[in-house]
This record gives structure tokens, sequence and C-alpha cells, in this order.
């Protein structure tokens, strides 16, 4: 559901967010499922386009970076295995939480959504790069390792 707000509103849900953001990275509570949902929805759920992003962990789950690896259009964005291998490696990450949004709302996976995250997952194990989870957010967020899809 869009909310209709002025600039100004707008400008101070942005420094809001702004904040939530530095005290949840700041604690690293993104190794908790529940804050991750949280801050995914944060910085999703506004967006009128698909993005497709990545958390880098360390070998303990500790947050490295978060990223948006990829930008689409308002119902779908191409995601590249070797390009998303290549920032995992580059950020030296352990394991990875992709992550992306349905601008529908609508936050089931899709068959394509199960196919990148096996394709994902089957490329970032050659490198020891462990999938943790695909979340994807909509109205609500959904787990794809909570619903056995991973």
């Amino acid at each position: 559901m869009l909310l209709s707000i002025t600039p100004d509103e707008s400008a101070i849900v942005q420094q809001a967010i702004e904040i939530i953001e530095r005290g949840l990275i700041k604690r690293n509570v993104l190794s908790d499922p529940a804050a991750t949902r949280d801050y995914l929805r944060l910085q999703l759920a506004r967006l009128e386009h698909e993005v497709f992003g990545a958390i880098f962990l360390d070998t303990r789950n500790r947050v490295i970076d978060n990223q948006t690896l990829f930008r689409g259009t308002l119902d779908g964005a191409a995601v590249y295995p070797r390009e998303v291998a290549k920032e995992c490696l580059m950020h030296n990450a352990a394991g990875v939480i992709f992550y992306h949004n349905h601008p529908s709302g609508v936050a089931e996976p899709s068959a394509a959504d199960r196919d990148i995250t096996r394709r994902l997952t089957e490329a970032l194990a050659l490198f020891d790069i462990r999938v943790l989870d695909h979340l994807i957010v909509g109205e609500t967020t959904t787990s794809m390792a909570e619903r056995g899809l991973i």
C-alpha cells in the first residue's frame, strides 16, 4: 500500500530510515532473522522497481557489507551468477543472504526466483560460500530458507 506524502514528510521519513539503519548495522543485528526482515523492509518496501541484493557475511555470520547488485523494472531484474560470485569473492564472504523485492506486494517466490536461487547456491558452493537465505520483500517478507527452498 503506497501512501501519499509531501516532500517535507518524505525527507523526514528518509532521515528516520537512515538513523534506524545506522543503529541496526552498528549493533550488527542483521544476523538475527527478524531484524534482517525489518531492515530489508525499510530498504525495499517503498521501491517501485525490482532490485536484487546481497548481504555478505564472514565466517561467524557477521555483516561485512550490504549491496544492491542489480536493478530491474516493475516486475523483474536480471541476475547474473558470474557477477554475484565476483562480488562475493571481492568481499571475501563466507556466506551470503540474497534479497529482492516484489513491487506488486506479493512476496511468494516465483519459479524464476527458485531457479536463480538454486543456480546461485550451486555456483557459490564451488567457492565454499554458503547461501543462508533468499528473502523476498513485498507487503510481507518471505524466507526461502524457512520454506525449505534452500
